[in-house]
């Protein structure tokens, strides 16, 4: 390859800046021009907002949202210009009553729609407590935008944002950055992203983070270790796979890690199995299990959670060369159980089982992994919810909890013990698939399980549907979502051992 193509590429692949969040601060008074944002659950509310309004602002306020007939649920809008000192006023509704994430939604709204070259102040003090910090969040999060590749007709000011009231808005900043984080890595196209430039952009974006160690496993030494299973599915690539396993520890942290093993196909073509053409551009992102999970332990890492946690990235690239495996193979993981390859299209449960090996040498008090591992939960779930599996009823109710404080919502899917014998092999000890019209969602999910400890506790979470959206909500744009990253930062930090 001539040397300026080797520079050129190497350019595209050098690792970003780290994303910066938004400045939002805390003010007593708004400030008298820019756009004011007013959060309100009912027309009470109008006379709660202090002193953000005068007296004669607030009659004409409250005379326009009689005239538009404003419902106050949660989500809608009116914008109003002309009025009082302001540029323009933004009234959302908060709905009867608001959570977190209604509020988080609210600071998503006020940066997708308020200016974006001016200041903009959001009226909190009639909000409770949390309000600060969730606002800030939903502001941060919604404020995210992905045109790396893109000419901008003119540059694009991000506004900070006031809250007029009292709070911490810094609170939530590492979850705002670890998200971008991940919705960056999610997005880039695959000749980007791929195993190696993925363990550098990680290694960029901890630096300097204490607490954190970075160990990462080459070809060789998986091969000394005996991953057969990962290896087979990078066979067909030029470029090989990885194991990188990141390790936060904070102070006071429980003696046991959580590990959280993730998908990270950077590309898959199906392999020989190969995919339709139709879509097939969307399987960049089919490593946004791997993504979330070092995502979210980038944020309890910079935020100093006290708590022990591991992310296994399970790396490699599907691809369909002369050396690729083929339907029908027969390979050899970690823990020396054998599977037979009746789909290459089916990969990334093979990358897992690996991971879910070598998870056993920290003594983890639980595993949960993520991955976008079948269609079958979309067809089951659509995307509202991702798939949630797992034998331990404590362990599913933590997980479901965290997903909704989050917003980030699971919904539990059967495990059950046909499941597994539909997956065994009559050449091997196991395959990867199944043929015809069966539970894929669970079959997958029953073989990563089939390669845990079966004492430690485990939970495996099916984000197919929910790594990318076809429309923007409030703080969760278009495009790449970083699904999971909340979700795993307040499990971890809320984990309490079951039996």
């Amino acid at each position: 390859m001539r040397p300026l193509i080797l520079a050129m590429l190497a350019g595209l692949a050098a690792a970003p800046a780290a994303a910066a969040v938004l400045p939002v601060t805390v003010a007593a008074q708004a400030p008298a021009a820019g756009t004011l944002v007013l959060p309100l659950a009912n027309a009470g509310d109008l006379a709660r907002v202090g002193t953000a309004l005068d007296a004669a602002t607030q009659a004409a306020v409250s005379r326009a949202l009689t005239a538009a007939a404003f419902d106050y649920k949660a989500k809608s809008t009116l914008s109003l210009r002309g009025i009082g000192t302001y540029d323009r006023l933004l009234i959302v509704g908060l709905g009867a009553a608001p959570t977190r994430v209604d509020l988080q939604n609210i600071g998503g709204i006020a940066a997708r729609e308020a200016g974006k070259d001016k200041a903009v102040a959001l009226v909190a003090s009639h909000l409770p407590a949390t309000a600060a910090t969730d606002v800030a969040l939903g502001y941060r999060l919604g404020s995210y935008s992905f045109d790396a590749y893109k000419k901008p007709e003119k540059p694009v000011v991000r506004a900070p944002l006031t809250v007029v009231g009292a709070g911490n808005t810094d609170e939530q900043a590492s979850v705002a950055e670890a998200v971008a984080f991940t919705r960056d890595l999610v997005a880039e196209p695959a000749n980007i992203i791929y195993p190696e430039s993925f363990v550098e952009r990680t290694r960029a974006a901890f630096a300097g983070v204490g607490g954190v160690k970075i160990e990462v496993l080459d070809v060789p030494a998986m091969e000394k270790l005996g991953m057969g299973a990962i290896l087979s599915v990078g066979k067909g690539s030029t470029r090989p796979p990885r194991m990188l396993i990141v390790e936060y520890k904070g102070a006071g942290a429980p003696a046991k890690p959580i590990v959280l093993p993730g998908k990270g196909i950077t590309f898959d073509s199906g392999g020989i199995s190969i995919k339709p053409g139709t879509g097939m551009w969307r399987m960049k992102n089919d490593m946004a299990g791997a993504a979330s999970v070092v995502g979210a332990v980038l944020a309890l890492s910079k935020a100093r959670a006290p708590v022990n946690v591991v992310a296994i990235a399970a790396l490699a690239e599907n691809m369909p060369d002369g050396n690729a495996s083929r339907p029908g193979d027969v390979v050899r993981a970690m823990n020396g159980k054998t599977i037979e390859i009746i789909s290459t299209d089916a990969e990334g449960r093979l990358v897992l089982a690996d991971a879910m090996v070598y998870a056993k040498k920290y003594d983890p008090a639980a595993i949960v992994d993520l991955a976008t591992l079948t269609g079958a939960v979309g067809g089951a779930l659509g995307n509202e919810y991702a798939g949630l599996f797992s034998r331990q009823d404590w362990l599913a109710d933590q997980l479901i909890a965290a997903g909704k404080a989050t917003g980030e919502e699971l919904w539990r899917l059967p495990l059950h013990p046909n499941h597994l014998e539909d997956v065994k092999s009559d050449y091997a000890d196991i395959r990867n698939s199944t043929e015809g019209n069966q539970p894929g969602a669970s079959h997958g999910a029953v073989f990563i399980g089939y390669f845990g400890d079966p004492k430690t506790p485990w939970a495996h979470l099916d984000i197919a549907s929910m790594a990318m959206s076809s429309e923007a909500v409030p703080t969760v744009p278009k495009g790449a979502t970083g699904y999971g990253v909340q979700l795993l930062d307040r499990f971890v930090r809320d984990f309490k051992p079951g039996n």
